[in-house]
């Protein structure tokens, strides 16, 4: 568009237009430039940042409403610190343009040099590319605060050559491991999640250090080895507040998952650490001096343990799953002919290790074919809790004419730890089978013809193959040559 603009002023000033041409030629660029304007699009904002400045990334639409947009991009070194919006309208020569801006702020884990790599992000149904960028995050930026006069002289006459005292600020605050559980069945499940709690009256100024690199060392840590693991995989580490003891906090969750225990060996939590990285403030603060201190300080959560008990006596206690759970189920058709096929659906719903859920097998017999089920399953976690649905969809054709009850063939045991009993789920519907037997249609399928019905009648006896005996005689004649000939070279070298 600069070009074109660059084009038009040499042509005006070559040419000298007439003031209808210059009109002319201003009424096509402005046409020009509505087709080509773009109404979304990425800005990336400055990429030399200090240690505690955010590095920012602003999404924008022009001339419409910011509708929808898919998520912004992680960066590794940086943690997602909250978005603020902005709207702004102009009115030039009578008409209104508006640009609507969202941005989204990353504050850094530690020093160095960090890639965003070019990505895409959908804003209002359009694929928007940014090339990406390198960011430098170097040391603290000092913000300087506004004293008063008398402050601010008295800071510049002091003697500079005096050194700076630090004094370290008790920071109130504390890492803990949390259980929502600390006794479970064998399969039963139970959420653990690491936090840090930082009191709504703390002064110490802190913030997280090596974020990344500490949370997969204290997951080595803590995970047991005899546990199933359902992830909840916190992506964004944000403050909810929260009351303990009457206390106010903020708690930043760190690290949440669900465990089922498959042994019956108890589980046992050590104590972890957290590092953080605490500023000391200065004694005597001023305006020209550095008034805080990179520091760093570690809170320790305290151990923790969860007993594991066995599951009540019963045929099917090694195998049963555990959870609260319930059935939904659906049938293509209830009334059918035999040889017609229809489909079941046994869905089990609820809370619980939904992965590790076993089909129901309903036993093979001459009534019907049953066929292995489709599975499919969904799993969500939120809330503290693994819910989810595992479908299995199988498809059968009915042999026999008659009723028939289909629980008989499709339940499944579980145990609910809720209620301490074990309990089946159980299919409530009833198939009705018209039309004739299959056994006879089966029996027929298996039948090899007239020719193998008459080997029962086949005589025992052996007979000569008569067909190629004249090549037996040739071969006989060839043999008995052929040691005729041997004999008489043997008998001739003798002699």
């Amino acid at each position: 568009m600069i070009v074109i603009i660059s084009s038009a002023f040499e042509i005006t000033r070559h040419m000298k237009l007439t003031n209808k041409f210059w009109i002319g030629c201003a009424v096509i660029l402005l046409s020009a430039s509505k087709v080509f304007a773009q109404d979304a699009s990425i800005k990336i904002g400055t990429n030399e940042i200090g240690i505690n400045q955010y590095f920012t990334i602003t999404i924008q639409v022009q001339n419409d409403r910011l509708k929808q947009y898919s998520d912004f991009p992680s960066i590794e070194g940086f943690i997602k610190r909250g978005t603020s919006s902005s709207t702004t309208t102009n009115y030039v020569n009578g008409k209104m343009s508006s640009t609507q801006s969202l941005t989204q702020n990353y504050q850094a884990t530690e020093k160095g040099k960090f890639l965003l790599a070019p990505f895409f992000m959908t804003i209002n149904g359009e694929d928007v590319k940014s090339e990406g960028v390198e960011i430098n995050v170097g040391e603290a930026v000092q913000r300087q605060a506004r004293q008063g006069r008398r402050d601010s002289f008295q800071d510049f006459f002091r003697n500079r050559s005096e050194p700076e005292e630090f004094v370290d600020i008790k920071a109130d605050a504390f890492v803990a491991l949390s259980l929502d559980k600390d006794e479970v069945y064998v399969g039963e499940g139970f959420t653990a999640t690491l936090a840090f709690y930082v009191a709504e009256a703390n002064r110490a100024e802190m913030r997280f250090y090596d974020l990344a690199n500490q949370i997969t060392e204290i997951v080595k840590t803590v995970k047991p080895p005899s546990c199933w693991e359902e992830n909840f995989s916190i992506d964004q580490i944000s403050g909810d507040p929260v009351t303990i003891g009457g206390r106010k906090y903020t708690r930043y969750k760190i690290y949440q998952t669900a465990y089922y225990p498959l042994t019956l060996k108890d589980i046992e939590f050590p104590s972890v650490g957290l590092k953080m990285i605490k500023y000391k403030v200065a004694k005597n603060p001023s305006f020209f001096g550095r008034n805080r201190q990179e520091d760093y300080e570690t809170f320790y959560s305290r151990p923790k343990s969860v007993k594991v008990k066995e599951l009540p006596p019963h045929p099917m206690r090694d195998q049963v799953a555990v959870g609260n759970y319930r059935l939904e189920e659906s049938i293509s058709k209830k009334e059918l002919e035999t040889g017609q096929s229809f489909t079941y659906e046994f869905n089990i719903v609820g809370e619980g290790n939904v992965t590790a859920i076993e089909p129901p097998k309903p036993e093979a017999e001459s009534n019907f074919d049953f066929y292995a089920p489709n599975v499919t399953q969904q799993v969500n976690r939120g809330g503290g809790k693994v819910r989810g649905v595992k479908s299995f969809d199988f498809y059968a054709i009915p042999n026999e004419p008659g009723e028939y009850d289909l629980a008989d063939y499709f339940n499944w045991i579980y145990f609910n730890p809720s209620t301490e009993n074990y309990d089946t789920l159980s299919s409530k519907h009833m198939l009705i089978v018209t039309g004739e037997s299959r056994k006879n249609l089966s029996i027929a399928s298996n039948d090899l013809g007239d020719y193998y019905d008459q080997i029962a009648n086949a005589s025992n006896d052996l007979k000569a193959v008569d067909g190629n005996s004249w090549v037996i005689i040739i071969v006989n004649i060839f043999i008995a040559l052929t040691l005729g000939f041997t004999a008489y070279l043997l008998f001739k070298k003798t002699a």
